[in-house]
């Protein structure tokens, strides 16, 4: 099967819901409590894609997982900081999905001018924990018992990433929309492609 890595669109709503949707119902993974509609998925994804980018891994004509950035916090000093999550379908686990998509995410990310990338896990989640520390986070703490799901408590720790060395003056960062207009745009996405053999 050939894969691809490319910009989500809100066309994609369907099938990224159908990939998240047993992770909320399911597992203490998200820490959401209902699934989002399909109409609600759409939403964010238009919501998230003029300042952070939401990238899909397709192969044939379905989606293999996502993963997409967004504000680490509110106010004006952490502008320079993300979050980010990624979702592989339940039969593509381990063969590469979530790292490929990482690379490209993170050169987008770059070539936006941020500089931290934070990851949070709900714990235990050895797969999600090998994947962040293959592609570079490493830990920076845990918040304990933070979350109750499906009649337990849930620690979430926090994962850390560098994109690039800091400066004493940061431009703020480029949108999604603008970064896309750079050449060095197609070349993220295609570092992430160039890892898949799926």
């Amino acid at each position: 099967m050939t894969a691809i890595i490319r910009l989500a669109t809100e066309n994609d709503a369907e099938q990224i819901q159908a990939i998240y949707a047993p992770v909320v119902r399911e597992t203490a993974i998200s820490f959401e409590l209902e699934p989002p509609t399909v109409a609600e998925m759409r939403q964010r994804i238009a919501e998230t894609l003029p300042q952070f980018p939401w990238l899909v891994c397709e192969g044939g004509d379905r989606l293999l997982g996502y993963a997409y950035a967004s504000k680490h916090r509110a106010r004006a000093a952490y502008q320079w900081s993300v979050d980010t999550s990624v979702y592989i379908h339940p039969e593509m686990h381990r063969r590469g999905i979530g790292r490929a998509l990482y690379r490209s995410l993170l050169g987008i990310l770059a070539l936006q001018k941020y500089y931290n990338v934070y990851a949070g896990i709900a714990l235990p989640n050895p797969g999600s924990v090998g994947l962040h520390e293959t592609v570079g986070f490493r830990s920076v703490g845990v918040y304990r018992e933070v979350g109750y799901k499906l009649g337990g408590w849930h620690d979430v720790g926090w994962w850390y990433l560098s994109l690039q060395p800091k400066t004493l003056t940061p431009p703020p960062p480029l949108s999604a929309k603008e970064a896309q207009a750079m050449p060095q745009w197609q070349a993220a996405l295609a570092a992430g492609a160039a890892l898949l053999h799926v």
